[in-house]
């Protein structure tokens, strides 16, 4: 088993069901890393070493060890009920969000939606926006006016590894880029 399989293992464990291996997560969405080894580890093979590897290379930084590295959780990204505990920050005047072509239709008419995440993820950058655009086929870029939301009153929070979070983006703040 690969390190990017059990990688993608572990985000469906600590986003959406922690309950395929019945983890049990915290209202933070942390688990305790000895019980997540031991409950992963009857499927795939697990171990500590293996487990801090993946926290340290993964590409995205999807996860974090609490400061004693006895707990760990996805940084977001979530379709469970979890409060990561982010706070209200004021964006940069201009947020990206990349996506597939596909969806590009339905964003024009009904804005970014949230669907089962609890919130929309945006990015600093354009180049970050389109690697997250390919995963969803030929990347299509939308340009946030985050600036303009924030002082219209919408809530924006960043993740620990850097990606921008909110609610709802209406099509009123958004131009394809």
């Amino acid at each position: 088993m690969s390190l990017k399989d059990t990688s993608k293992f572990l985000s469906l464990l600590l986003r959406h069901k922690p309950q395929l291996v019945g983890l049990e997560l915290d209202e933070h969405g942390w688990a305790d890393v000895n019980e997540l080894i031991r409950r992963v580890s009857r499927r795939r093979p697990l171990d500590r070493t293996t487990l801090e590897q993946i926290v340290a290379t993964d590409d995205k930084q999807r996860y974090s060890f609490s400061a004693d590295g006895k707990l760990i959780r996805a940084n977001q990204g979530h379709s469970i009920p979890v409060d990561v505990e982010l706070s209200e920050l004021e964006p940069p005047p201009i947020l990206y969000h990349g996506t597939g072509e596909r969806f590009a239709a339905s964003i024009k008419i009904h804005g970014l939606l949230k669907k089962s995440r609890l919130y929309v993820h945006l990015s600093s950058d354009v180049d970050t926006a389109t690697k997250v655009g390919r995963r969803h086929g030929t990347p299509k870029i939308f340009r946030v006016n985050s600036g303009k939301m924030f002082a219209d009153g919408f809530k924006f929070f960043r993740s620990v590894n850097g990606v921008w979070l909110t609610e709802h983006v209406p099509v009123k703040y958004l131009e394809e880029f």
